[in-house]
């Protein structure tokens, strides 16, 4: 009797387990259809979310809203030297070093001597010249001389019209000989040396040559004069941004060098191209810089003054590619949603400004749109 009632006990027992294990089946089963359960696509593309579907809970939805914009674009940069500012000095012909007299860093004047050169074409432009203004002092008597004779009545008239043209003749080549003496030193020395001096007041940037180098390169400079009494600040503006620039905006810039330093000025001129490598636009700021306190190549950061009027604002994980279009989800009915094609003009943190397809209200899914994916 006791071992029947053990074997019934045991039965009841296998049977409660079955349930069990049956009632857990059923529960994964339920779960996997509801993780499987398809998107009800309409006959206008619209994707709607059945009820039940755990879908519901990885999506939010949000209503578009009109945001006031920031008032600055702050964007990278850097201090450089106003281009009309920085002088290459070339030699303008072949020869060879004699003599340097600046290094880097030196500060020259305007018509300051930088350097020495003796060349070959220097002398035969000297030559030239010496040449050219005796001929000329030799045609000025001649013309003389005939006018007299032509008074006295001892010479006829072509002889003087001969000595007006050997005159003029005279006067061609001593304007070409003096033209091409200018173009190399107005203040040449003798013996075929030519002296290179500033063209402008500023400091010596670079110099590439020695004194006995041999100059065969015309194309190459030889040194560098900077002014820097005034320099540029270039602000690195993105593409998506370029819009928002124009001439005469407002600046302030910092420098992570001069820590609590804050420079004020005004955008001059932008660029009209992007840079291919960057995808940024150029914009620049002069700044005065007596002290010369500023130097090309430090990093700064340029806070752009705006006047953006409010506008519509996303954040970004609303945004979707498709088909090289930016998208958004927006809810048409409950829990149905549509594609929309949207434009953008800028980001600003977290969020991205919108220029058309959404009205302030629409609601769209800001989080999980991936996932209505109808493609």
């Amino acid at each position: 009797m006791r071992a029947g009632q053990g074997l019934r006990m045991r039965v009841r027992a296998g049977r409660g387990v079955f349930g069990l294990l049956c009632a857990l089946l059923c529960l994964a089963n339920a779960s996997a259809w509801a993780e499987k359960t398809p998107l009800l696509v309409g006959q206008d593309g619209s994707l709607s979310v059945p009820e039940g579907s755990p879908l519901r809970k990885r999506l939010e939805v949000e209503a578009v809203k009109v945001v006031v914009p920031k008032d600055t674009l702050s964007v990278p940069g850097a201090i450089v030297t106003e281009p009309a500012r920085q002088v290459p000095i070339l030699a303008p012909v072949t020869g060879r070093i004699m003599a340097l007299s600046v290094v880097p860093g030196q500060h020259v004047r305007h018509g300051q001597p930088l350097a020495t050169l003796l060349a070959g074409d220097m002398a035969q432009a000297t030559t030239d010249e010496e040449k050219a203004r005796a001929g000329l002092v030799l045609a000025q008597a001649a013309m003389a001389r005939a006018q007299q004779v032509k008074q006295a009545g001892g010479a006829a008239t072509r002889d003087v019209e001969a000595a007006r043209a050997a005159l003029v003749q005279a006067q061609a080549e001593e304007r070409r000989a003096q033209d091409r003496l200018a173009s190399f030193d107005d203040a040449a020395a003798a013996g075929g040396k030519l002296v290179l001096r500033s063209p402008v007041d500023g400091v010596v940037s670079a110099v590439s040559m020695a004194p006995g180098q041999n100059v065969t390169d015309i194309t190459a400079p030889l040194l560098s004069v900077e002014d820097l009494s005034e320099i540029w600040a270039v602000a690195d503006v993105p593409e998506a941004d370029v819009d928002q620039i124009h001439i005469g905006q407002s600046v302030s810039l910092t420098l992570p060098a001069r820590d609590g330093v804050v420079l004020y000025g005004e955008i001059a001129t932008v660029e009209p191209d992007l840079r291919p490598e960057t995808r940024r636009l150029r914009a620049m700021i002069p700044l005065p810089n007596p002290d010369e306190d500023l130097h090309p190549n430090m990093f700064a950061t340029v806070n752009i003054q705006l006047k953006q009027p409010p506008g519509l604002m996303v954040p970004q994980s609303a945004l979707l590619m498709n088909n090289d279009n930016v998208t958004v989800f927006v809810e048409t009915a409950p829990w149905t949603f549509k594609r929309r094609k949207v434009g953008i003009s800028y980001d600003e943190g977290e969020d991205t400004r919108v220029l058309s397809g959404l009205s302030a209200g629409d609601r769209i899914v800001t989080r999980g749109g991936v996932l209505l994916n109808d493609d």
